[in-house]
């Protein structure tokens, strides 16, 4: 790695010539108007502003494909020095405002597509009062600014002339001694050698015209053996152009060398795949991962998806995998389904997705993922992560024992997988299960839809028809007004123990009253039977007699008791601690 300072002007050469280009990620430029005005306003006042990096082109690791930089003439065959890791927003704008002869086209902080030609308006650039917008005047495409819908000329900056005349210094030829030194030459003589413009303007010279022609920028250069796995590291480290840069953006750039459109093929799957309410989660650099934990998994050897392996990833692992890996996704959407998971907002972790599809993925091998034995086995590995809360941090590690451990598993020549040893519930955190943030907290919702929960006021089963149509969501069982009102303890009546999925239209009725109140008003509104209600209610793990009785605490041990039991059936595992002093004195008693 080398750092220096280079010279503003040579580094627009190098972009106008070619020989400093980007990796082709099919990024665009993005910085507004007011952006670039402030760049250019830092430029001329001689601030910093940030490095840029740069990498050796002809990097055998990486081999990406490259491309000018937006506006630049240069041909796009021409084979680069250099390619521009990190600074391509500040160097684009730069090189169209004080470079390129065409007007900038950029955008308005709303949006707007908008031409630019960029002037320093020479007496206020003189003028230490003078407010920054005055000093930078950003002019349209055509050179006037008008009013009254385009019918008054307000600033007329279309000939030479105009610009002499309002004291208007074009900007994109500062940078160009022999162009500025022309149009110096012709300023004097329109002012007919004027002794006090030619002492304004060199003034000008002295202070903003020289220094900026003289204005250098850091480069950090990487040389051509960097590692392609410490070029993605700079890029998520260094970028600071408001569009953020993934491994994905790499692997498109190295596969694009080989002709391969990675973007627009993985658009033409997300739309095909992934564009359902559970899988619209998922995103490229997801897939990417998942792909490579399958490929290495497929080839027999070490089995891993870290960052540099899927760097590594070849074109031939991608293409040979990628469509049964949309289908293994497919496949855990509908397992995800059958346990009640029904949306992304609902999924208790998106990461162990990617293991999930690639397991599924090798189960499609002679119909396994179809036996009610392997899919059963493949739900208790999930909820033993979803209850153990294993994948809130980085988990390629634990892909890989995931996949390894749980195929030897189903296939019943290995032990159980480490995510199912290493299950852990504490029967307290129930009480601390306080918003549907938490990965268990979302579990459990779905395992009480799994347990067939109906709704209060129609009985019908919350399905994923009736979950979409009747908009369910999570609501308080001794509701929140009641709670406070009888000073409740909070820690308990708002956990996960009191509350359940309800309608909209059933939590409306419920209000902030007392169950046996609004048990009252249920039955009025749904024209139920009480010993129908009472069903309803039962299959969310309430005990009705309890609820109809107002009776809060005894309603919070036997619900307690209840999810913990259900979870075990769900891990296949045994929750210890139960009657532990602990939880005696954060519940009031055993929940054994």
């Amino acid at each position: 790695m080398k750092t220096n300072d280079r010279p503003l002007t040579d580094l627009m050469n190098a972009v106008d010539t070619g020989a400093a280009q980007l990796p082709d990620f099919q990024r665009g430029w993005v910085w507004d108007d007011g952006r670039i005005r402030a760049l250019i306003l830092s430029v001329i006042h001689n601030f910093p502003v940030g490095a840029a990096m740069f990498l050796e082109y002809g990097n055998e690791s990486i081999h990406f494909k490259h491309k000018p930089i937006e506006g630049s003439g240069a041909n796009p065959n021409t084979e680069p020095d250099e390619l521009i890791l990190d600074g391509q927003q500040r160097l684009t704008s730069l090189y169209n405002a004080l470079y390129s002869k065409n007007p900038v086209h950029t955008k308005t902080d709303k949006g707007k597509e908008i031409d630019r030609y960029y002037y320093l308006d020479i007496e206020k650039a003189l003028d230490p009062s003078a407010d920054d917008e005055e000093v930078v005047v950003s002019i349209p495409a055509s050179r006037q600014v008008t009013s009254d819908f385009g019918r008054k000329i307000e600033k007329d900056l279309s000939t030479r002339q105009d610009e002499f005349r309002l004291k208007m210094f074009p900007l994109n030829i500062i940078l160009n001694s022999s162009e500025e030194q022309g149009w110096q030459n012709e300023y004097y003589a329109y002012y007919n050698y004027d002794p006090a413009i030619i002492r304004q303007f060199t003034d000008l010279f002295s202070k903003i015209i020289m220094p900026t022609q003289k204005y250098a920028m850091p480069v950090i250069l990487l040389d051509k053996e960097t590692p392609k796995e410490a070029v993605c590291q700079v890029f998520e480290n260094v970028n600071t152009g408001g569009v953020s840069l993934t491994v994905f953006e790499l692997v498109t750039a190295i596969f694009a060398m080989d002709d391969f459109p990675l973007r627009k093929d993985w658009e033409e799957r997300k739309e095909k795949y992934f564009s359902g309410d559970l899988l619209n989660i998922v995103t490229a650099t997801d897939f990417l991962t998942a792909l490579t934990l399958l490929s290495s998994f497929q080839s027999g050897g070490t089995v891993s998806c870290k960052k540099k392996d899927v760097l590594a990833l070849s074109l031939a692992s991608y293409k040979k995998y990628a469509d049964g890996l949309c289908k293994g996704f497919s496949l855990a959407a509908k397992l995800l389904q059958e346990e009640r998971v029904f949306s992304s907002r609902d999924l208790p972790y998106s990461t162990q997705l990617i293991p999930l599809a690639a397991i599924c993925t090798v189960l499609m091998d002679e119909n396994r993922i179809n036996t009610t034995t392997a899919r059963n086995m493949v739900k208790q590995w999930y909820w033993c992560g979803v209850f153990g809360e294993l994948y809130g941090s980085a988990n390629e590690t634990r892909y890989a024992n995931d996949i390894t451990q749980v195929i030897k598993w189903i296939m019943g020549n290995g032990d159980l997988p480490k995510t199912v040893t290493d299950f852990f519930f504490n029967p307290t955190r129930l009480l601390s299960l306080q918003s549907r943030q938490s990965a268990a907290y979302k579990g459990i919702m779905a395992l009480i839809l799994k347990n067939h929960a109906r709704d209060f006021i129609s009985g019908s089963e919350m399905d994923f028809s009736t979950y979409s149509n009747e908009k369910i969501d999570i609501h308080h069982i001794f509701p929140k007004d009641y709670c406070i009102g009888q000073k409740y303890d909070k820690l308990k009546w708002n956990s996960i123990v009191n509350k359940t999925p309800i309608s909209a239209s059933s939590n409306r009725e419920i209000g902030g009253v007392a169950p046996s109140v609004y048990l009252e008003r249920l039955e009025k509104k749904g024209s139920v039977m009480p010993s129908d209600l009472d069903g309803y209610v039962d299959t969310h793990w309430i005990d009705h007699t309890l609820l109809r009785n107002n009776q809060f605490q005894d309603f919070i041990i036997d619900r307690a008791k209840k999810l913990l039991r259900a979870i075990e059936t769900a891990t296949g595992r045994t929750i210890s601690g139960k009657d532990s002093d602990e939880v005696q004195r954060a519940f009031g008693a055993s929940l054994e």
